[in-house]
């Protein structure tokens, strides 16, 4: 997805992260994820700075479609799809 698509979505579920450390913001990614139903989006927000590559890497590994990262000044918003 495109930034301007990313920041058009919205996310049926948003999980805040910010000033967790790793392996915080994956922990909670893997809480969310079982939350929603499958084909909904969750919303990671993080300023941890491996998270913007290890949620994607996780929801590969396990399935999930990463949509994309968008960085913020102050923090990353991580976007997954609920595939199964």
């Amino acid at each position: 997805m495109t930034q301007d698509e990313l920041k058009a979505l919205k996310a049926d579920k948003v999980i805040d992260a910010r000033g967790s450390s790793c392996p915080g913001p994956l922990l909670e990614a893997k809480k969310g994820i079982g939350s929603v139903s499958v084909g909904q989006i969750i919303e990671i927000l993080a300023n941890d700075p491996g998270t913007k590559k290890d949620i994607p890497a996780w929801a590969a590994k396990i399935g999930q479609e990463s949509l994309g990262v968008i960085e913020e000044p102050t923090h990353d918003r991580v976007f997954v799809k609920r595939l199964k």
